[in-house]
């Protein structure tokens, strides 16, 4: 089974990587981008014996414990339709 988990800076926080990206892209002429903020993306592989709701629940807790930080990040985990 393979899922995704992507990781990001919460709206209320300020993203000075994604302020570079942005500035540096507008120079390159991009003018109408408005905004970039950039994240982590993992690509998860599972056992396939998980139910689909035992995968998100352990998914849900590794990205809380270990790939988040939920004071400054938002996630979300996406399980891939098919890959069971």
């Amino acid at each position: 089974m393979r899922a995704t988990v992507h990781v990001r800076l919460k709206k209320s926080v300020l993203d000075p990587q994604g302020q570079a990206i942005h500035h540096a892209i507008r120079t390159l002429g991009y003018e109408s981008i408005r905004e970039i903020r950039q994240g982590k993306y993992f690509e998860i592989e599972l056992e396939d014996d998980l139910s689909p709701e035992r995968a998100r629940a352990l998914l849900e807790q590794l990205a809380r414990d270990v790939l988040a930080n939920p004071v400054l990040e938002e996630y979300w985990v996406r399980i891939e339709e098919g890959s069971e």
